[in-house]
């Protein structure tokens, strides 16, 4: 039988030790609250890109993005599309954050749409990427030679752009050809099975027949298109994560320097994703600069005349003012018109 004096201290002391464990829950819930509030709140970051996306897939396939932005807490979802027609369609409706390189072209046909997107980085030129595909055999020999023939062409796409300018060129119109708008795997089953006499189109589309017998290029960009291609972003995404977009520029510059350093490794890392043999891909990658760079005025001037050349062929509904674009700006993490200012848009650390 306990007496009254060791019912009263045993009672103290379990006053004491719940005391205790109420002070110690209190406080490791308190830091668990403050470590919460000093985590980054969980952001998907849902990516557009085409089978050219040659560096968006590098870091894919590396996962070296995910790697770069998980202490940003952000996740990634990888969407695949046809070309960058479609894919900036996608960025409008809100179905992607941030498109993956498009040819110079898309963007202008966006812009025209009333697209919500902001210019985040372009690659120097690579105009010998693009190609205007014949038959070794056939009668296509000089831009001329175009006249009322039948051309596979994907609408929007920088080869679209090529082959205005090669008619322009040789002082002919799109109403002197017979265009047909098609998918790269279109445009190329359409050559092969000759329903088209021409196919004009893109690497890795150009390398993975430019060495078959029967074919022959007839004029690649040089001196026509420059072909610089860009990467765009979401207006409220970049708006809302400034620090995503300066990451993936990061690491979309990083690539590009690596690609350029190690075509070999470069070319068997995306043979199994493309299905091309590393001596395609290594050909096509030679075609491209892979130069990454913010997107500066004084290289966005091609950007009116592409505009314009459409605009003259009656692909465009309205006029397009290239300089009210909006370029995202690395300094101030904002989006700027393209025609503010020629550094506007200077990049990290520059």
């Amino acid at each position: 039988m306990t007496t009254p004096e060791f019912r009263a201290v045993t009672f103290s002391l379990f006053r004491l030790l719940a005391r205790a464990a109420l002070t110690s829950a209190l406080v490791m819930s308190a830091a668990h609250a403050q470590t919460a509030a000093h985590l980054p709140a969980p952001v998907k970051l849902r990516i557009g890109y085409q089978k050219s996306s040659t560096l968006i897939t590098i870091l894919k396939a590396r996962g070296s993005l995910e790697q770069a932005l998980a202490p940003l807490g952000v996740t990634i979802s990888w969407n695949e599309f046809a070309s960058g027609l479609p894919l900036t369609e996608a960025l409008n409706a809100d179905a992607v954050d941030f498109s993956a390189d498009v040819a110079d072209t898309v963007p202008v046909f966006a812009q025209a749409a009333h697209a919500r997107f902001v210019y985040v980085a372009q690659e120097a030129p690579s105009p010998g990427a693009q190609a205007i595909i014949v038959k070794r055999d056939g009668p296509l020999h000089t831009l001329a030679d175009l006249k009322d023939r039948r051309i596979a062409v994907t609408k929007a796409a920088g080869s679209h752009y090529l082959l205005l300018a090669a008619l322009a060129k040789a002082g002919l119109t799109p109403a002197d050809v017979h265009i047909s708008y098609l998918t790269p795997a279109d445009g190329r089953a359409a050559f092969e099975r000759g329903s088209v006499d021409a196919w004009i189109t893109w690497d890795p589309y150009v390398a993975s027949v430019d060495k078959a017998p029967d074919v022959r290029i007839l004029a690649n960009g040089e001196g026509l298109a420059s072909y610089q291609r860009y990467y765009l972003a979401s207006s409220s995404f970049a708006a809302a994560h400034p620090d995503v977009i300066s990451t993936v520029f990061a690491q979309l510059t990083s690539a590009g320097v690596w690609v350029r350093a190690h075509p070999d490794a470069a070319a068997k890392l995306l043979a199994p994703v493309w299905g091309l043999d590393a001596a395609t891909i290594e050909r096509a990658n030679g075609r491209r600069s892979y130069a990454v760079r913010a997107v500066d005025g004084q290289n966005f001037g091609e950007q009116q005349k592409i505009a314009d050349t459409f605009y003259r062929a009656g692909l465009l509904p309205a006029p397009v003012d290239t300089a009210t674009a909006l370029c995202w700006n690395f300094t101030t993490k904002q989006a700027e018109a393209a025609g503010a200012s020629t550094t506007a848009s200077a990049s990290p650390g520059g």
